[in-house]
C-alpha cells in the first residue's frame, strides 16, 4: 500500500508540475504580448523612417537615432500640452481631494437621514459610462460658454471622484466610530474631528487614489477632444493626436513615437515608485464591509 500511495502522489505531484509549466506558459505569452507594443513603441522612437516602413520587419533599431527627442522637446506645441494638463491635474486633485476624503468622512462617521440613500445614488452614477452622458454636457458647457477652455476638465472634479469617495469610505470602516463619538464629546466639530482626526488616518489610502486619479487625468483623450477645438488649449494627450494627424502624412513615425514615451513616463514613474502602495489599498479596500 506504501508503495502504491508514493506512486500515486508521484503521478499526481508529476501532472502538477506539467500543469503549473502551462500555466506558466500562457502567462508569459501573455504577458509578452501585452508588453510588446510598449517595447516597440519605445524602440521604434529610435529608429529611422525607412526602417519602421521597411517591409521587413524588425524590432532593433539599426542604427539607434536618438535625434526625435530633442525635435520633440523643442516643440513648443508638447510643452504647451504639459503646462495645460498640469493646470486641470493641480486644483482638481488639491480642492477635489479634500471634497472626496471630506464626503468619504461624512458618509462613514456622520449620521444624518437618507445617508445610505444618498450614498447609494452616489455609487450608482458610477456605472453610467462618459459616452452616454458626453453629449449632455456638451450641450450644458456650451450654453454656459465653458467649451474650448479647461473649466469643463477642471470644475466638475472640484467636487470629488466618486471612486475616491468609495475606496476612503471602505477604508474608515476599519476605524471604531467610538472615537468620533468620544471626540464629539469632548466637543470637537465635525471639521475639526475629520482635519485633525481621521484625515490623518486616511493619508495613505488618499495618496493612493490621488496617484490614480493623476494617471487618470493625465492620460485622459476624450474629454478633452470633445470640449476643447482651439489648440491653445489642447491638453497633453490631445497634442499628442495632432502630432499623429500632421507628421503621419510625413511618415515620421519616430517622432511621434518619441512624444508619445515621453508622454507615458510621468505615469510610469509614480506606478514603479508607489506601486506597493496602489495594490495594498485597493486590496483593502475592497475587503473592507
Amino acid at each position: 500500500m506504501a508503495n502504491k500511495d508514493d506512486v500515486g502522489s508521484s503521478i499526481t505531484s508529476k501532472k502538477s508540475r506539467i500543469i503549473n509549466v502551462i500555466i506558466f506558459a500562457v502567462l508569459l505569452f501573455g504577458a509578452v504580448a501585452m508588453v510588446f507594443p510598449l517595447i516597440y513603441m519605445v524602440l521604434s522612437s529610435f529608429m529611422t523612417k525607412n526602417q519602421i516602413l521597411s517591409a521587413n520587419f524588425s524590432v532593433i533599431p539599426k542604427p539607434w537615432k536618438f535625434g526625435k527627442y530633442a525635435q520633440v522637446l523643442q516643440k513648443g506645441a508638447f510643452f504647451r500640452g504639459v503646462r495645460n494638463t498640469m493646470l486641470i491635474e493641480a486644483p482638481v486633485l488639491l480642492i477635489g481631494g479634500f471634497t472626496s476624503s471630506l464626503a468619504a468622512f461624512s458618509f462613514s462617521k456622520l449620521q444624518f437621514k437618507g445617508k445610505n440613500i444618498a450614498f447609494l445614488a452616489l455609487l450608482s452614477t458610477m456605472m453610467i459610462p462618459f459616452a452616454a452622458v458626453m453629449i449632455p454636457q456638451y450641450v450644458m458647457f456650451t450654453r454656459m460658454g465653458w467649451t474650448n477652455s479647461l473649466l469643463p476638465l477642471i470644475i466638475p472634479g472640484l467636487f470629488g471622484n466618486i471612486s475616491i469617495i468609495f475606496f476612503l469610505r471602505q477604508n474608515l470602516t476599519s476605524i471604531p466610530t467610538s472615537i468620533a463619538e468620544a471626540a464629539k464629546i469632548d466637543g470637537c466639530g465635525y471639521f475639526k474631528m475629520y482635519y485633525s482626526i481621521f484625515l490623518p488616518l486616511m493619508k495613505g489610502p488618499l495618496m493612493t487614489q490621488l496617484i490614480l486619479w493623476f494617471m487618470g487625468i493625465w492620460n485622459d483623450f476624450l474629454a478633452p477632444t470633445i470640449f476643447i477645438q482651439n489648440d491653445e488649449w489642447f491638453t497633453l494627450q490631445v497634442v499628442i493626436r495632432s502630432f499623429n494627424s500632421y507628421y503621419a502624412v510625413q511618415s515620421d513615425y519616430p517622432l511621434i513615437m518619441a512624444a508619445s514615451v515621453i508622454s507615458i513616463i510621468p505615469t510610469l514613474l509614480l506606478f514603479f515608485f508607489f506601486q506597493r502602495y496602489i495594490i495594498e489599498s485597493l486590496a483593502v479596500s475592497g475587503l473592507k464591509e
